[in-house]
């Protein structure tokens, strides 16, 4: 009899949730279940339907290998979750999650449906940009100028709504349409002559007259473009980016999908666990140290007044970034990094608190051995790291972008001159405003790391999803040899800790307990 009551109260409570069991599933979650007591069972279908809910399934009915995965999900939760703590994601490892535009939701790609490569077909081109158009268009669609008033709303009191139109929209019209909005990517099909393109076609602007919103407008960038349709022409008024979205908001769309990376199948911000760890180890630093030249006497001096001042309380851990070496050395590169990279070992090695408590992240740099200068870059290779690893065992050498998870913070590193590429290539440079605030707006609102032409920054088609910024990480680091900064937009922190050697030595620390950027430098003895 208690069976059969237990039987119902797991039926209608996935069925409450929109789901439907197999018998085989529910007699393997009544013998689970049998044991407890009444509220640890509530507890427990809790969870079992949280992490149902984060697998995605593509139809209504539970089959047992989604309870089996739930079922290890929650052990996992509950005993090894502190092994979350740290992690470094490769950018060739990054999940790929899609907006399904029927279902209006976004989906996890499994590697058994989609395998990129590094050359691609010409199509996974096109699927770049038409991704990233989907990404951004959802996200504008949900902006309040965007939403359609509703039921009961007063007209009078809201502000002024504008429909998004195709461009497809705008080349069936014969008519003049005035005060019209349309999202696009900005491109130049003939030299000098600019047009707006969406999956749907094609128009020309003119840009005589138009105003440009803050922000680093370059060709191949999203805009949203405002002004009056006549004659086959798009006479823009004024220029500006898709409006941008807090990490918030997007999660709540995402739901407990990991889109992130990492070893966790489960989205790690509501993790009370993790949170609580963090806030515990309030005095925690990630110390950021760009173009860490290992081939000049004075950076490796500097260095070990680095390591000495914070063997007394050891950062989580050091990201350093390159270029490693100062010159390029040509086919010498590799053996002389290779000999560089054993005396920062035996530097480390002095200071055994600093050895055994913080982690040594290395991303390469543009200059660095042995990929091509093309997005995301490859790790320093095995023959130039073999030696060192053999001494840090706590080092890790991973990709360029690449991403790093502590606790439940997200940060993603890139080492690119993203900000000098972006000021020299744009159609409007700004009259006014700071450089770092239009680059922080620029990438934050195109929700990608690279929002240039391909030509000026190459990127592997299939691994777009690595340069993504959407939902927004708490921290964006990209080390440019622009002078450092820190600010932020929406909640995201943009970082450029500067070039190590020329900033007289001065580098970025970030404690994960506050959420705060620190400046700071090696002074001079």
């Amino acid at each position: 009899m208690a069976d059969l009551k237990l039987k119902k109260n797991i039926l209608s409570t996935f069925k409450l949730n929109g789901y439907n069991l197999r018998n085989d599933v529910c007699i393997q979650l009544l013998e689970l279940l049998r044991p407890l007591e009444g509220s640890e069972r509530e507890e427990w279908l809790e969870k079992f339907l949280e992490h149902i809910r984060g697998q995605s399934l593509t139809n209504a009915v539970v089959e047992k290998c989604h309870i089996d995965l739930a079922i290890q999900e929650c052990i996992r939760s509950e005993s090894d979750e502190t092994d979350l703590i740290l992690n470094v994601i490769d950018a060739f490892e990054v999940p790929r999650a899609m907006y399904n535009v029927e279902r209006k939701k976004f989906e996890m790609v499994p590697n058994t449906k989609y395998t990129p490569s590094l050359f691609d077909v010409a199509q996974a081109k096109t699927d770049l940009f038409k991704n990233r158009y989907i990404i951004l268009r959802q996200r504008t669609l949900r902006h309040s100028v965007f939403m359609p008033v509703m039921p009961g709303e007063d007209k009078e009191e809201t502000v002024q709504k504008f429909d998004l139109p195709l461009i497809e929209y705008l080349l069936s019209s014969s008519a003049c349409l005035k005060d019209i909005i349309v999202l696009g990517l900005l491109t130049q099909m003939k030299e000098g002559r600019f047009y707006l393109e969406d999956p749907t076609g094609s128009v020309c602007l003119d840009l005589s007259g138009t105003k440009f919103h803050t922000g680093l407008h370059t060709e191949n960038c999203f805009v949203l473009a405002e002004g009056v349709y006549d004659d086959r022409v798009l006479h823009v008024k004024a220029i500006g980016f898709p409006p941008a979205e807090s990490s918030e908001t997007s999660r709540a769309y995402f739901g407990n999908l990991n889109v992130f990376g990492g070893p966790s199948p489960t989205n790690i911000k509501s993790s009370s666990k993790l949170f609580k760890i963090e806030q515990t180890n309030e005095d925690g630093i990630i110390v950021f140290i760009s173009d860490v030249w290992l081939d000049q006497i004075k950076v490796l001096q500097k260095l070990k007044v680095l390591f000495r001042g914070y063997s007394h309380f050891p950062p989580i851990a050091f990201v350093l970034m390159g270029n490693f070496l100062s010159t390029q050395h040509r086919s010498t590169y590799a053996h002389t990094l290779k000999s560089c990279l054993k005396d920062l070992a035996d530097i480390i090695a002095e200071y055994p608190p600093i050895l055994q408590n913080s982690r040594f992240i290395f991303v390469p740099g543009p200059i660095d051995p042995a990929s091509a200068n093309i997005l995301p870059r490859t790790p320093l290779p095995k023959y130039v790291t073999k030696e060192f690893m053999e001494k840090i065992p706590s080092a890790i050498f991973t990709s360029n972008p690449c991403r790093l998870q502590y606790c439940t913070k997200e940060i993603v590193i890139l080492r690119h001159d993203m900000v000098t590429k972006l000021c020299r290539n744009t159609i409007h440079f700004p009259s006014d405003g700071e450089i770092p605030d239009h680059f922080a707006k620029t990438i934050v609102c195109q929700a990608t790391l690279s929002p240039l032409p391909l030509t000026v920054c190459p990127i592997y088609w299939s691994f777009d999803n690595a340069l993504s910024l959407y939902p927004l990480p708490d921290v964006v680091v990209v080390a440019d040899n622009f002078s450092a900064f820190t600010t932020s937009y929406m909640g995201c922190q943009v970082v450029n800790p500067g070039s190590f050697p020329k900033s007289e030595y001065s580098f970025k620390a970030y404690c994960p307990a506050s959420n705060l950027i620190e400046d700071s430098q090696i002074p001079n003895e």
